[in-house]
């Protein structure tokens, strides 16, 4: 080999060794579109529960592990936890960037705080995470462990408690942020969406379908009413049809499945093939009743594949059996 060609050989090598590796999001990760990460941060661990109860502490430690103010809900959670690494950024900027941009956006703080020792007794003190943790504790180990045992090091930490009322539904979202160490901070947020807009079971309306749609690319066409064990319309879907038609009708550039979906009661066939019939009758009214162009809606029955809610109550079995409008 000419000399030349082995200095450059080693030139190349010796940068490809000396390239820094760049940390990535953890394996599966579905980031919510509803909060921007702050710039540098890596998602280390994610939890997501389609449903389950979740309280929203708004006031301060009041006593021994207790807080007297919280907001009682249930829905959908979203646990994200977000690490930073590197001694250019510190717990009070990763803090100021998220109530900025959660004011920002036109939420209702319900409370915020932070503290460079983390004393006290309120929002955003480790006695007051110490408090909302064990209330809402993980059930997914992982990296998450070093925001719930807390850090021996004398680093800050801040939590911001926010509220959104959307066209979907209400929103809460709860930021934890510590810094574990000189060279690490941490970023806990909690979305937790009503029950109402996470499963899509929405008052249908062109304003929320549109809201849904842009956030999930989907949107469960509440008011739609089937008869009994058929496929035939009953005359109280005509709000909801014609809802769906003025959505339709005010983005005539997109194109949607209309996805039938069941309970799990009877056999698979019979039931795939109820909800491809009730499918095709929804597509078919929208087309010939509201003149919606056949080619943008696509129908297709899962039967029970796609449950919701378990099929084991009556109420998850209800909520199982809907129509939905997805994107394509």
């Amino acid at each position: 080999m000419p000399k030349n060609a082995r200095a450059l050989l080693s030139t190349l090598i010796l940068l490809f060794v000396s390239l820094p590796s760049f940390a990535q999001d953890a394996e599966g990760v579905i980031e919510h579109p509803m909060i921007e990460r702050y710039p540098g941060q890596v998602v280390a661990w994610q939890q997501i529960e389609n449903y389950q109860p979740y309280q929203v502490a708004t006031g301060p430690v009041t006593g021994y592990r207790a807080i007297s103010d919280w907001i009682e809900t249930e829905g959908r959670v979203t646990r994200t936890f977000y690490k930073y690494e590197g001694e250019d950024r510190t717990y009070a900027e990763v803090y100021k960037n998220y109530l900025d941009a959660l004011t920002g956006e036109n939420f209702d703080i319900l409370g915020a705080g932070s503290s460079d020792d983390r004393k006290g007794v309120t929002i955003g003190s480790r006695q007051w995470m110490d408090v909302t943790f064990r209330t809402n504790p993980t059930t997914k180990p992982g990296e998450v462990g070093t925001m719930f045992s807390g850090t021996a090091s004398a680093g800050g930490a801040g939590a911001i408690v926010a509220k959104k009322d959307r066209a979907a539904g209400t929103a809460y979202v709860v930021v934890y942020v510590e810094q574990h160490a000189k060279n690490y901070v941490g970023t806990l947020i909690d979305i937790v969406e009503v029950a109402a807009a996470e499963t899509g079971l929405v008052v249908v309306d062109a304003e929320a379908m549109g809201s849904d749609m842009a956030e999930y690319g989907r949107v469960v066409l509440d008011g739609i009413v089937f008869e009994f064990d058929k496929a035939t319309l009953k005359a109280e879907s005509k709000a909801a049809l014609e809802a769906i038609a003025e959505f339709l009708q005010a983005h005539p550039e997109k194109y949607f499945y209309v996805v039938g979906h069941t309970d799990a009661k009877g056999s698979f066939a019979y039931n795939r093939k109820l909800s491809s019939d009730r499918a095709m009758a929804v597509a078919d009214e929208l087309a010939q009743t509201y003149g919606i162009a056949s080619d943008r809606l696509e129908p297709y029955g899962v039967g029970p594949l796609v449950p919701v809610f378990s099929n084991l109550t009556d109420g998850g079995r209800e909520r199982n059996r809907r129509v939905e409008l997805v994107e394509k």
